[in-house]
């Protein structure tokens, strides 16, 4: 697409740098070498007439005038990859491979979510990959899904929140062995009496206080537990006594087991997952898969 000379490989690049910050893993997401982003990003610069990337031996960072540029470039850039999807969608009919993310289990309303999108997509193919749990956004910006079902919140500007799934009660995993497991349920004010397992990871801090809070509703604190990127991690020493991890309902009953029991927690905020996808990344697929998951839902 020429735009005064100008090539859309070009502008890609730029919004993938200044999304990395780093020539190589911007390489890496685009399968290109370093030197091709780098004489991309000259390329771009000298159709502009300014620098838009300062680069140091220490970091890479946009200048001002990049930092307008990706701001204006980057709606105009997925208005332009949404045209491109919806004619070619027309013509055609939605086909191809939609590779869905999940954190944690894929319950009954992702797999009737699916099962709708087949139904009225035939030629489209999805595949399903399980997410890190400690990496709620990962996978996404490496482009290795194309939409995830993650656990909110999710204050990510580069992303993009479509249909919300209804917010599931909270449970507590804890060994059969811990005092509370006598317990029929439990109140947010109980957990100051046991270390609350965390999640690790990359994960953003409030992604993770989110899902791991250090004080209850009335001001308690709640001890820190041990942190763990996987779930299995956590349900293991949860079952060994070391401390008790906050699970959506819907997990807890999926993955019971003998040395745990899971107590429901009045007074604490649902737990909620969400749709999302890379703003500047929008397809046929992803609207249509996320016209499915709200169909689902309502």
């Amino acid at each position: 697409m020429p735009v005064s000379g100008m090539e859309l490989r070009e502008l890609e690049c730029f919004l993938v740098l200044s999304e990395e910050l780093h020539f190589g893993r911007t390489g890496e997401r685009l399968r290109l070498s370093q030197s091709r982003v780098s004489q991309l990003l000259r390329a771009l610069e000298s159709r502009i007439g300014a620098r838009l990337v300062d680069r140091t031996s220490r970091r890479v960072c946009l200048t001002p005038l990049g930092e307008d540029f990706r701001t204006t470039l980057r709606p105009a850039y997925a208005t332009l990859h949404a045209a491109f999807d919806a004619t070619r969608s027309a013509a055609r009919g939605i086909e191809g491979t939609l590779t869905i993310g999940f954190q944690g289990t894929a319950d009954d309303r992702i797999m009737r979510a699916i099962d709708t999108f087949h139904t009225r997509h035939p030629g489209c193919v999805t595949s399903l990959t399980e997410i890190p749990l400690c990496d709620p956004f990962g996978a996404l910006r490496a482009g290795t899904v194309d939409i995830a079902v993650a656990l909110l919140p999710a204050a990510e500007p580069d992303l993009v929140i479509g249909p919300v799934f209804a917010a599931q009660p909270q449970t507590l995993a804890l060994s059969v062995r811990h005092p509370l497991a006598a317990r029929s349920a439990l109140t947010a004010e109980d957990l100051a009496s046991v270390p609350l397992i965390s999640i690790g990871g990359p994960a953003p801090a409030y992604w993770r206080r989110a899902q791991a809070p250090t004080a209850t509703p009335g001001g308690r604190p709640i001890p820190p537990g041990p942190s763990v990127g996987t779930l299995q991690e956590g349900l293991t020493l949860a079952a060994t006594g070391r401390g008790a991890m906050l699970l959506c309902r819907p997990t807890a009953d999926y993955h019971g087991r003998r040395d745990l029991t899971f107590l429901p927690v009045s007074g604490l905020p649902g737990s909620v997952l969400g749709l999302l996808h890379r703003g500047a990344h929008e397809t046929a697929r992803i609207r249509a898969f996320g016209t499915a998951v709200a169909d689902v839902l309502t």
